[in-house]
C-alpha cells in the first residue's frame, strides 16, 4: 500500500553573498557550473525558438530536458518544467521554482536567501518527494560553494 505524502517539497538556505552574485548563477543552462551532479547543462538544438529547453546530463547518465516556464528579473525567481527524461519517471509532472531575495537586515545583511520547490503530480510517491528534496538540498550547498568559494 503506497504511503500518502505531500506532492511538494520546499527547501532553502542562506548564502552569505549579495543578491548578484547569487542570481547571475540562476541559469538553467549554468547549472553543470555549480551543481556537482551535473557533468552538462546546455541549450537544446533544434527546440522551438519561443521555448528555452536545457538539457541536464547527470552524472549518473540521466538525462533531463527541462523547460523554462518563467524567468524574473524583477522577482528574481526562475520557474522550469521537466519536459522528457531519459529514464521512465514514476509521477506524469513536476514544475520547481527557483527564489532569491537580499537580506537587508541584521547579522546576515548582504546575504541572499534562496529557496527552491517543487510541486509534484499526485502520482509522485514519498521516494520522489524525499529524493528531490535531498538534491535540491545537496544543489543549493554546491551554489553556495560556487559563490562563497567556501
Amino acid at each position: 500500500m503506497a504511503v500518502p505524502t505531500s506532492s511538494s517539497v520546499a527547501v532553502a538556505t542562506v548564502i552569505e553573498a549579495p543578491l548578484t552574485s547569487v542570481w547571475h548563477q540562476i541559469k538553467l543552462q549554468d547549472f553543470s557550473k555549480w551543481w556537482s551532479q551535473l557533468t552538462t547543462s546546455e541549450f537544446v538544438k533544434g527546440a522551438s525558438e519561443e521555448a528555452d529547453i536545457v538539457r541536464w546530463t547527470f552524472k549518473d547518465g540521466t538525462k533531463l530536458d527541462v523547460k523554462q516556464e518563467e524567468h524574473s528579473t524583477i522577482n528574481h525567481s526562475i520557474t522550469y518544467g521537466i519536459v522528457t527524461s531519459s529514464e521512465k519517471l514514476s509521477y506524469t509532472s513536476q514544475l520547481s521554482k527557483i527564489t532569491c531575495t537580499a537580506i537587508t537586515t541584521g547579522k546576515l545583511a548582504g546575504s541572499t536567501f534562496v529557496q527552491w520547490t517543487a510541486e509534484f503530480s499526485n502520482d509522485a510517491d514519498a521516494d520522489v518527494i524525499q529524493d528531490a528534496k535531498y538534491k535540491r538540498e545537496e544543489a543549493l550547498a554546491d551554489l553556495a560553494k560556487a559563490v562563497v568559494g567556501k
